[in-house]
């Protein structure tokens, strides 16, 4: 059914004004000052979007949905991460493949695909992990960005489980230039992490704030400094994914100054929590164990600088549902066993805009850009992450009036599949009131009214660094 959106003040990451957007189909097929309504065609839904904000749809660029990790499961389905992620503003979800080492590639991409495909209600495309590279698997890597699939996602941790070599890493890099994909990568140190876990634990530092000092961020800055090297080596264009402090950030900021094709990547528990949120009573800290940890409440402001000034390009979530009561207790006795992630995938507009924008402390244009445009530009994601004639009809009416509060307790604003919400409590000024997905009605008055399955794998183009 076409779409008519009236009197929306437009925002995109360059452009600010006031306009009628007409969708015929799945595409913008209009946009102008005043569209009469009777010059399009019969049964156009029409929505007044006056005193609201039209963005494009929003692009989260790090998820995990299907997840088995330390020896469980992440909660969250297709089912019910996209109605979250719709509800919250988000039209396009990349979802990180992650095979452990000895898994075949290919059957990997045909699981995760599998879990999506006919399931989830926003469009989607996915990072493929590579855990281990081989000639047989290098094999299956070309077969599936012939799928287009334009990224790979590479761990620099989690020794003997996900983590790559250095062998590894520089074939994969080398392979990524070759064909033109981009390589995603989680920066640490897999053995400087595993000496010090083993020093905390014998010495008895058992607990969720011992996380971060197991991981500090000397740990994760070498890591950046590390795969700018190998990636000046090879050629390839790369994307540090969830940079937690202003150290990782500086070194990604020196090799791209001295040429390197890298982007910066941060998370929103990194912008909004800090490592005190670790230490609450009770073993209530386990809730904010993720990987890199939240830092000093002093790498906060840090963190939203770089933002402000683009250096950092994008803001995901890096979306990791577990329960607090049956799976992040796993690690009562020992932090290294506490299932990592922050569950955020239907937060992250709304707390990246009531904490960023209404605040002062980033601007719409960047708000759009580093939630939507830059996702789309990085990864390939052809018409989407901007509001233009021919553009997918990707669009969010968002209310900046409306004012409410995030609880795990409410079943009717907490759509992911946790028992618990990490920003309980929060007060949110705005949120998303009508998302449309290439032209389909999927989100009306702050309701879910769309049809789970209408997502689709987006294709995705050989990508330009240009």
């Amino acid at each position: 059914m076409p779409i008519l959106i009236k009197n929306g003040r437009v925002i995109t990451a360059t452009d600010d004004y006031v306009a009628d957007i007409y969708c015929a189909a799945d595409t913008i097929t209009r946009i102008e000052k005043n569209i009469d309504p009777n010059s399009c065609a019969p049964g156009t839904s029409i929505i007044d979007a006056s005193g609201k904000y039209v963005f494009p749809g929003f692009i989260d660029p790090h998820v995990h949905i299907y997840l088995p990790f330390m020896g469980t499961y992440a909660k969250d389905t297709w089912e019910t991460a996209s109605r979250a992620a719709l509800l919250g503003g988000t039209t396009t979800l990349i979802e990180m493949i992650c095979p452990g080492k000895t898994d075949d590639a290919m059957q990997a991409f045909e699981t995760w695909l599998g879990k999506a495909q006919g399931i989830s209600a926003c469009d989607f495309t996915f990072h493929m992990g590579v855990t281990r590279f081989d000639d047989a698997s290098e094999k299956q890597f070309r077969e599936i960005v012939k799928k287009g699939i334009r990224s790979f996602k590479v761990f620099l941790a989690y020794k003997g489980a996900l983590g790559v070599d250095d062998r590894e890493l520089y074939q994969t890099l080398k392979l990524a230039n070759e064909l033109g994909v981009v390589v995603t990568a989680h920066c640490e140190n897999e053995t400087l992490v595993d000496e010090r876990q083993k020093e905390l634990l014998a010495a008895g530092k058992t607990a969720p704030e011992f996380h971060e000092p197991s991981r500090p961020v000397q740990v994760e800055a070498e890591g950046v400094h590390h795969l700018m090297t190998f990636a000046e080596l090879t050629g390839a264009e790369v994307y540090v994914v969830h940079t937690s402090c202003n150290e990782a950030v500086l070194e990604a900021q020196c090799a791209i100054a001295r040429g390197v094709k890298a982007h910066i990547e941060v998370v929103l528990p990194h912008l909004v929590v800090d490592h005190s949120y670790t230490q609450k009573p009770g073993f209530e800290g386990a809730k904010y164990v993720m990987s890199p940890p939240l830092r000093h409440e002093s790498q906060l402001p840090k963190m939203w600088a770089q933002l402000a000034s683009r250096a950092i390009a994008t803001v995901a979530t890096d979306h990791a549902p577990f329960d607090f009561e049956s799976q992040k207790t796993m690690g009562k006795d020992a932090f290294t066993k506490i299932p990592n992630g922050i569950p955020s995938v239907g937060n992250r507009v709304d707390i990246l805009y009531t904490n960023g924008v209404t605040t002062g402390k980033i601007d719409l244009h960047t708000f759009v850009d580093s939630a939507s445009t830059q996702a789309a530009r990085i990864f390939g994601l052809k018409g989407k992450g901007t509001i233009a004639v021919g553009a997918d009809a990707d669009l969010v009416v968002y209310d900046p009036a409306y004012r409410g509060k995030i609880s795990a307790k409410d079943k009717s604003h907490h759509h992911m599949a946790t028992d618990y919400s990490a920003f309980e409590g929060w007060e949110l000024k705005g949120r998303s009131d009508t998302v449309t997905v290439r032209g389909q009605i999927m989100v009306k008055g702050g309701n879910f009214v769309g049809k789970m399955g209408s997502g689709r794998l987006v294709p995705r183009p050989a990508i330009s660094s240009t």
